[in-house]
């Protein structure tokens, strides 16, 4: 399964949730598991609308071994982040929120990858895994 999906507006913020939320009732994740992969899709998916003007994001289920899993990648042209360290950590924000983003969304999932390019974009990719 391979499914991308545009990242341009609220509405495509819903969507992303909703398929997000349908694939992980496909894994059979508990729904504390379900809330921190939609609630981590979420962020990021308004991370990418907001600081990064807007993008896609891919969903792809992943088999490995004994685990399946769902990857998502989120990715823009955006003008990149600068510290990417600094943005991981609790409590700094850019743009005037709680500042608990890049970081939180970090702990609600399994696998966390950040790779972000001065004035070329980002892209931010998560995996939970059904064990």
């Amino acid at each position: 399964m391979h499914q991308v999906l545009p990242l341009e507006t609220d509405e495509h913020v819903v969507a992303v949730r909703k398929a997000v939320r349908e694939h992980a009732l496909e894994l059979k994740l508990s729904l504390v598991e379900q809330t921190k992969l939609v609630t981590a899709a979420s962020e990021l998916a308004r991370n990418t609308i907001k600081y990064g003007g807007g993008g896609v994001v891919v969903l792809e289920r992943l088999i490995d071994g004994l685990r399946n899993g769902l990857r998502l990648v989120f990715a823009d042209t955006g003008p990149g982040i600068a510290d990417i360290e600094l943005a991981l950590r609790d409590g700094y924000t850019s743009g005037g929120g709680l500042g608990l983003g890049l970081g939180g969304t970090k702990r609600l999932v399994d696998d966390f990858l950040i790779d972000s390019r001065p004035s070329e974009g980002t892209a931010v990719a998560i995996i939970k895994w059904k064990i």
